[in-house]
């Protein structure tokens, strides 16, 4: 398993980041949230008076932020110029900017680039909403986890602070729209993904899946 790459991707409360760390954690590989790098880059940009409603101004200092990336399943490090940011990018308000920030192809490039620099020889479990399809189009193992729109409204809300479980229905409808049609690396299923359905699944019986599936495939 030590140079095996495990790609999850899915929408936003399909139970990607329980499942994929609770994965790493049973193969002992370490684990990457690509979408905390995004979260990351976005609170910056807010605390910073960026305009996000202006991709060129999100371009213009996409390369300035320095992040810190921890890949222990048991401690996610975050951290932003030395800052722990783990906390402050599961708000309310980085969660409705982040697809804006998402969408600018410089502030992908950068974060892809950093993505795989992290994946370098495997032995990783990397979750996100491009993995299989551009970040590791190699990996071993693809999943595409799904969830119905109320269960993942329920799991959004659990995790973000200043929030309701209609607010989040609303918003992730919204997000999805943003991340499946944007020009940067939407938000697709690899053709060699296996898809799992999470919504009447606990998190022990999705992590049961994934590892069938990954006994199956690597």
């Amino acid at each position: 398993m030590t140079g095996l790459v495990v790609a999850m991707d899915g929408p936003s409360g399909s139970g990607k980041s329980s499942a994929s760390r609770g994965v790493a954690r049973a193969l002992g590989l370490r684990y990457l949230d690509t979408g905390a790098m995004y979260r990351a880059i976005t609170w910056w940009m807010i605390q910073r008076g960026v305009d996000l409603a202006d991709p060129e101004a999100i371009a213009a200092r996409a390369l300035d932020p320095v992040l810190t990336l921890g890949t222990d399943p048991d401690a996610p490090v975050v951290a932003v110029d030395g800052v722990d940011a783990v906390a402050p990018i599961r708000t309310a308000e980085v969660t409705a900017a982040v697809s804006a920030v998402s969408a600018v192809p410089e502030v992908r490039r950068r974060l892809v680039a950093e993505q795989r620099e992290i994946i370098g020889s495997g032995g990783i479990v990397v979750e996100g909403r491009d993995i299989g399809t551009v970040v590791a189009p190699g990996a071993a193992v693809k999943i595409y986890l799904t969830a119905s729109a109320d269960a993942r409204a329920l799991r959004r809300t659990a995790e973000l602070t200043g929030t309701t479980v209609a607010a989040q229905r609303a918003a992730m409808a919204r997000r999805d729209t943003l991340d499946s049609t944007r020009k940067a690396d939407p938000l697709a299923k690899a053709a060699d993904a296996v898809e799992l359905d999470t919504t009447a699944l606990n998190l022990e019986e999705v992590i049961a899946e994934i590892l069938r599936v990954i006994k199956e495939k690597a």
